[in-house]
């Protein structure tokens, strides 16, 4: 059974999903900072990278993880560190973060390739054009969005102009501060 391919994000009201924690130097600043997912929602997040298999990131989430995450010390920050990451680039020819794999060629079919070669879960965190380029190749099993009642007004939003599809609701859990965790399945 070929693995099934998770996007991960934290999004707006208004769909956007660019610069969540300020680190990217957008100017979005960190539109997430002031709200606390609280203990439930904390264990949501964790859970969810235990049970992945694998993760994808494009160049931006890329450069921010591996300039953090090696440095953490605590049980979600050995998950990440030692689990096998791919990185969607151009710009990168050698990886340094422990565990990482580049891919570079045409990322639809690497992505499809790797499906079928990995079991379990393949979460993205992040990585707009990543997303873009797998919504647009039909790569994309399941959304897990984790809603922020903030309304940005610019930024790069989760879904491209053109790709369309249908998803249906697995899961909708309200944590702290009036955030929403939303959980959809592709549907055939």
């Amino acid at each position: 059974m070929p693995a099934k391919i998770v996007a991960t994000q934290y999004i707006s009201l208004d769909g956007v999903i660019e610069d969540p924690v300020g680190m990217e130097d957008t100017g979005l600043g960190d539109w997430t900072g002031d709200y606390s997912r609280g203990p439930q929602g904390d264990a949501f997040k964790e859970r969810e990278l235990f049970e992945a298999s694998a993760l994808i990131l494009g160049r931006r989430t890329y450069d921010g993880f591996a300039a953090v995450w090696p440095s953490v010390t605590s049980a979600y920050a050995d998950r990440i560190n030692a689990m096998p990451k791919y990185l969607a680039s151009r710009s990168i020819a050698r990886p340094d973060w422990n565990n990482t794999r580049l891919l570079a060629g045409d990322l639809a079919q690497e992505v499809a390739d790797l499906r079928e070669q990995l079991s379990g879960t393949i979460l993205i965190f992040g990585s707009a054009s990543v997303c873009h380029a797998l919504f647009s190749a039909g790569l994309i099993d399941e959304l897990s969005l984790l809603l922020y009642p903030v309304v940005l007004g610019r930024g790069k939003r989760l879904f491209p102009d053109g790709p369309e599809g249908s998803f249906a609701l697995l899961q909708a859990i309200p944590f702290n501060d009036g955030l929403l965790m939303l959980r959809y399945a592709r549907k055939a």
